[in-house]
């Protein structure tokens, strides 16, 4: 018979725990305490004994921690070292024996700092979640200015910070490079041993394919075992594995990893079912994200309501997070002109050379509040081309908004070469200057575009637009419009220096690969 939620078997053993009529057993323990629940179960809270020492996942954990831990140990070493190193044999005081002595002097302290540090920002964390060289960056930085305040807290006198300034700079060189030689060694060998995720999709509607072209362009390491769809549709190139109830089925005979539920409408009722049944059998569950769930990310609880509520307060930049930005800004756009100038002065000759018309377009484009502003580029295209631009609309390859043609005929040839590699962009370094821009932030769209947005896609213009963004490192032109939008509130829910320093690195590899690019 069934009592509660647990099935007894008529005349049980003796010894054998019996459910109650309130639920638990006769011993006293919840009847719910008693289910059986399978080894493979992550809901688990008290496996047996010493059986966690024994798995390989905890084993890989272990490995991945001490290995991390040790490269960053020779890192700092080697940093605190070199930078003595160098002080003493600038001073022609250079003694092996006594430079490795300060050094080992130092290490203890600014290591642990190091460690605690990488903890705080998941830098020892698996594959997946494992942040890059610009979250490095910052925590040594930040290791930099605590060793420095505790240094003059216990009474240090220093000639010079050179120790520290110095440290910092080949830290960021010894661990940014060590760290980039185990992501390399430990991919090759994830990529020999044949290692993929194996995925399956839920959901239905075109967020189904969406979701699936962008893992299988994305480079991730992910085998789309195929989709369980809420209601019947064509295969359409994905793999179909029948209805969702059919799920648990298909997860035990598949071998599955992880489920991706793909449908920002997915049914409450069934969700939760869903995800208890995956963790039962040790599959793991994620959400690509709605417009919706990524506006909550940014919600504040407000107390004393009979329902809990959450208000939705803008992502602007104010304060203290504005000052940074800005700051962040007008410092790298100002070394990037410098750096780049030689590059922009033959660009402008080649434009100049090339055709007729201004080296540089300034092009008027919605800003912060809507507000026009003109945005500087490299002219691309033959003079007066936008007066064709009502004769080329029926050519327009982009969804939604955007107008795009992969082979515009209005290019000049020296255009096509700079649109490819995004070179066309760089003059918008002189609108960062002077406050029009952003390095980083929602792209700046014309004003036609402008025009046909739907009014929840113009929260992006509540920021100033940057000359790159999550588009650009995402897939850019590949990705329907609706995605590039919600990408844009996403980097406006989840802002902060690291993330810009990220999308930074990242668009130097997508400019190059030109994937998404025309």
């Amino acid at each position: 018979m069934e009592v509660g939620d647990v099935k007894v078997e008529a005349g049980a053993p003796e010894g054998t725990a019996q459910a109650t009529g309130n639920g638990s057993v006769a011993d006293g323990t919840p009847a719910s305490a008693q289910l059986h629940l399978p080894s493979n179960d992550v809901r688990r809270k008290r496996p047996p004994a010493f059986s966690f020492l024994l798995r390989m996942e905890t084993l890989r954990t272990l490995g991945r921690i001490g290995s991390l831990l040790a490269l960053d140990f020779a890192g700092v070493f080697l940093a605190i070292f070199t930078a003595l190193t160098i002080k003493a044999a600038v001073r022609n005081g250079f003694v092996a024996h006594d430079v490795f002595a300060q050094t080992r002097h130092i290490v203890a302290f600014a290591y642990l700092v190091t460690a605690l540090l990488f903890a705080r920002s998941a830098l020892y964390a698996n594959r997946a979640q494992r942040p890059g060289l610009s979250r490095i960056v910052a925590c040594l930085f930040q290791v930099t200015v605590v060793a420095l305040i505790f240094a003059l807290v216990n009474g240090e006198h220093f000639s010079s910070y050179y120790i520290f300034y110095g440290s910092f700079f080949f830290a960021v060189v010894y661990v940014g490079s060590l760290r980039a030689f185990y992501e390399w060694a430990t991919g090759a060998v994830l990529r020999a041993a044949g290692y993929r995720r194996r995925t399956v999709l839920v959901g239905s509607g075109k967020q189904i394919e969406a979701v699936a072209h962008a893992l299988t362009n994305g480079g991730h390491p992910i085998e789309l075992v195929g989709y369980a769809s809420l209601t019947p549709r064509p295969d359409n190139g994905l793999r179909s594995l029948g209805a969702v109830e059919d799920l648990p089925a298909v997860l035990a005979r598949e071998q599955v990893d992880e489920v991706l539920i793909a449908d920002p409408d997915f049914p409450e009722q069934r969700g939760v079912a869903l995800v208890d049944e995956c963790h039962r059998l040790g599959v793991k569950v994620r959400v690509a994200p709605s417009t919706m769930e990524l506006l909550v990310h940014r919600g504040e609880f407000v107390p004393g309501q009979s329902v809990p509520l959450f208000e939705l307060t803008p992502p602007v930049f104010e304060g203290i997070d504005y000052a940074v930005k800005r700051t962040f800004d007008f410092i790298g756009a100002t070394i990037l002109l410098v750096v780049l100038s030689p590059m922009l002065l033959l660009i402008a000759l080649a434009v100049r050379l090339s055709s007729r018309g201004p080296v540089v377009y300034r092009s008027l484009r919605p800003g912060i509040g809507g507000e026009p502003f003109p945005c500087m580029k490299f002219r691309t295209m033959r003079s007066g081309s936008e007066q064709d631009q009502a004769e080329l609309e029926s050519m327009n390859e982009a969804s939604g908004a955007l107008f795009k043609i992969r082979d515009d005929p209005r290019l000049t040839p020296i255009g096509r070469l700079l649109r490819r590699f995004s070179l066309d962009e760089l003059p918008q370094l002189i609108n960062v200057l002077r406050g029009e821009m952003s390095l980083v932030g929602p792209r700046p769209l014309p004003l036609r575009d402008f025009e046909r947005l739907e009014d929840w896609h113009k929260k992006r213009y509540l920021v100033l637009p940057g000359i790159t963004g999550l588009w650009q490192v995402s897939g850019r032109a590949e990705l329907d419009f609706d995605d590039l939008v919600r990408l844009d509130f996403l980097y406006l829910e989840r802002w902060s220096v690291s993330l810009d320093l990220t999308i930074l690195l990242k668009t130097v590899p997508a400019v190059l690969t030109r994937r998404g690019a025309f």
